[in-house]
């Protein structure tokens, strides 16, 4: 299976579960003209999904895209360090939304599913030496919404409701549940 994403995090969660990933990837433009913020990103994880399916139509080909949204507000990667500070006080003592959409495609197999999750999460009040802290060890940087639950982001979380591999940047359940209603078993994973 073609992993479309460069996202360490996506490649760690599906590799434990036994996929044999290739990796491509293809830069595209993250915009999207739909209305509502999880079309949009329902939109995102399609093409760039679908610009990997196009070079390798026999090939199954996933990918996903993850984004935090507060108070109707989409908070993607950080520019800069500035920006993710602002990310940062901005999620402080708040609770914030992470949606993440998935795409599974085989071309030739006519196969194209798109579906998204989202987790709300409870964040603790945050100190400015603790944002400063956080900031210097360079882990908001890559990461929707300037932090990562599966690393030092985590202590800034006070719980979750929902999916937290969603969060961390791919739904494995839902996506595993998705490929056995196309008679796809976890057994044969390693296969496809």
């Amino acid at each position: 299976m073609i992993l479309a994403s460069k996202s360490p995090r996506r490649k760690e969660i599906l590799t434990h579960l036994g996929f044999q990933l290739q990796i491509k990837s293809k830069e595209i433009e993250e915009i999207s003209n739909k209305e509502s913020i999880v079309e949009q990103i329902k939109d995102i994880s399609f093409k760039k999904v679908l610009v990997v399916a196009l070079e390798n139509p026999k090939e199954y080909v996933v990918g996903a895209d993850t984004l935090v949204e507060i108070d109707g507000k989409v908070l993607g990667k950080p520019k800069d360090r500035k920006d993710a500070e602002i990310m940062l006080k901005s999620l402080s003592g708040k609770t914030h939304k992470v949606i993440t959409a998935y795409t599974f495609m085989n071309l030739e197999k006519e196969i194209n599913i798109t579906n998204h999750v989202e987790s709300l999460v409870y964040f603790k009040k945050i100190s400015d030496k603790e944002i400063n802290w956080y900031l210097d060890s360079g882990e908001p940087m890559d990461k929707a919404g300037a932090y990562g639950i599966q690393g030092l982001g985590s202590i800034f979380v006070d719980k979750i409701d929902g999916d937290f591999f969603s969060i961390m940047g791919f739904p494995i359940n839902h996506f595993i549940k998705t490929l056995n209603t196309l008679g796809i078993t976890v057994e044969s994973l390693s296969k496809i």
